[in-house]
């Protein structure tokens, strides 16, 4: 099998997995609260992607240096990030939640102006104003000319949650960390934070049955750790990022239909409407020829 066939094959199990992720929020937060599920999911990561460093004997590599990134990084990615997601996903419709997310990558755009100097094309601004238009029609429930939002709080979570997401990768530009050490470190310093979180401000440890106990379990295997892993694989493999990059556009369709079948949310149309107009400008700002 070629590298880029590889890659290919990495990055559709990685769209795979996460095409699921918006059902297992909500089941999960049917149960608990999203700090109790946070908890869970980035324990679980963090054992997962430990196990992982020792396998490929990064160990002492990750116990010796990089712990100044991952003081900050650590309460980004996973405390400040999945705590707002997962809030998000607590108030939203998934389907609402999970086609806002998908801002994230025009989010970046803008926020790399002020932050790396970049420069914005005029597909760029094109491609946002199509892109937020999917956000308001989102946000209206197909109200377009209504501002009274269903969820205005919902809404501010999801799109604080892109922004947040952005910001973070911006600010690893230059983190020259391996990637599944840098993940696994900025685990080991949210870990402690999300405990003293649950124990302090949230419920505590309470058990909600091994179904809740699962859905946990798959959010931290899957959502944070095989699919980070997948996709890592998918870009350090194929030839050009392109080619898994537009892999991610086969999530969304995905996911709304195991939204319906898993969690019975029936599909609104402006769902339907914003996400299009979402996935297009996203099209838009990945085809064209950057300027930076």
């Amino acid at each position: 099998m070629s590298q880029d066939r590889q890659a290919i094959f990495y990055g559709l199990g990685a769209v795979a997995l996460w095409s699921t992720v918006a059902t297992a929020f909500k089941v999960a937060l049917a149960w608990m609260s999203p700090l109790e599920l946070m908890w869970i999911a980035a324990l679980v990561s963090w054992a997962l992607m430990g196990a992982l460093v020792i396998k490929r004997g990064e160990m002492a590599i990750a116990l010796r240096s990089g712990w100044r990134t991952a003081a900050w990084a650590g309460l980004m990615n996973p405390v400040a990030y999945y705590l707002v997601l997962f809030a998000a996903y607590d108030r939203l419709p998934g389907q609402e939640a999970m086609a806002l997310n998908y801002t994230w990558a025009l989010a970046m755009a803008f926020l790399a102006v002020p932050m790396l100097g970049h420069r914005l094309t005029r597909m760029d601004i094109v491609a946002g104003l199509v892109a937020y238009a999917g956000v308001w029609v989102i946000a209206t429930r197909g109200e377009v000319f209504n501002v009274s939002f269903a969820d205005p709080l919902g809404v501010v979570l999801a799109l604080a949650s892109t922004l947040l997401w952005a910001l973070y990768w911006l600010l690893n530009a230059r983190d020259h960390r391996p990637p599944l050490v840098g993940q696994w470190q900025n685990f080991s310093v949210g870990l402690p934070v999300l405990t003293l979180l649950l124990l302090l401000v949230g419920p505590g440890l309470q058990w909600h049955g091994w179904p809740a106990f699962g859905a946990g379990v798959y959010v931290g295997l899957f959502e944070m750790g095989i699919a980070f892993i997948l996709w890592q694989m998918a870009v350090h493999k194929v030839s050009r990022t392109a080619k898994v990059s537009n892999l991610i556009f086969l999530s969304p369709p995905v996911s709304l239909l195991l939204l319906l079948l898993v969690v019975g949310e029936p599909i609104l149309p402006s769902t339907l409407v914003g996400l299009v107009l979402i996935l297009l400008g996203l099209g838009l700002q990945s085809q064209q020829k950057s300027v930076w």
